[in-house]
């Protein structure tokens, strides 16, 4: 990889997702950094709503991976309407892999994308990295502060855990990696996705959460 794109393309950032008993958790940091580390933005959104049913987290090039979640959106609801029923959530985390496989040469998209949601299968995640490969996770994070947040999520993750407790695990992951990784930083976004949707937790529920340890 040129030199070129390895100063340009080191864009820090944590990204979690949990896979729970009745739904799915994504958390994410919201700095955006440019070239070594510089401070581009301190208020990113990484989590991006597809449809009611699926989300996904950004870690890599910010606007790559809003163009992906843009086209990911449009095949969301071309399926929607042509099938009277939501995309399944492997199918829209299989377009993205297809769609990083297809750009790997010469330049591939610089993303890493958390794919997470609940449908008729249940909760899941799939992680895609940025030359298409795809895996279903219980548990991952992506990111510069991914190491970090492995420590939370290998110590803390417990097999059927509900969203209220896999909320706050996410939560802690990426206060943890705030605090030891440069380019993760400023505030925390936790989304979580069941059987009733899509919702955000607001910055008061995010605060009164034990981030601390």
């Amino acid at each position: 990889m040129s030199d070129y794109v390895n100063q340009n393309t080191l864009h820090g950032t944590t990204t979690v997702g949990i896979k729970c008993s009745d739904g799915t958790v994504l958390a994410t940091d919201t700095r955006a950094t440019a070239g070594f580390l510089y401070i581009a933005h301190r208020h990113v959104k990484k989590i991006q709503k597809i449809d009611n049913h699926i989300a996904m987290t950004i870690a890599g090039g910010v606007a790559e991976a809003q163009n992906v979640g843009d086209i990911l959106r449009y095949h969301a609801n071309i399926y929607k309407l042509q099938n009277r029923i939501p995309m399944p959530l492997k199918s829209c985390a299989r377009l993205a892999s297809n769609m990083f496989f297809s750009q790997r040469y010469p330049v591939p998209y610089m993303v890493e994308i958390l794919v997470g949601g609940h449908d008729q299968e249940g909760p899941i995640i799939y992680n895609v990295d940025l030359f298409g490969s795809l895996n279903k996770e219980k548990f991952m994070a992506t990111g510069s502060g991914s190491p970090v947040a492995y420590g939370i999520l290998e110590s803390e993750y417990k097999e059927g855990m509900s969203v209220e407790d896999g909320s706050k695990v996410a939560a802690r992951a990426i206060a943890a990696a705030i605090r030891r990784n440069a380019g993760t930083g400023d505030g925390i976004d936790v989304a979580i996705i069941d059987t009733n949707g899509y919702r955000e937790l607001s910055r008061q529920e995010i605060q009164s959460f034990s981030l601390s340890g």
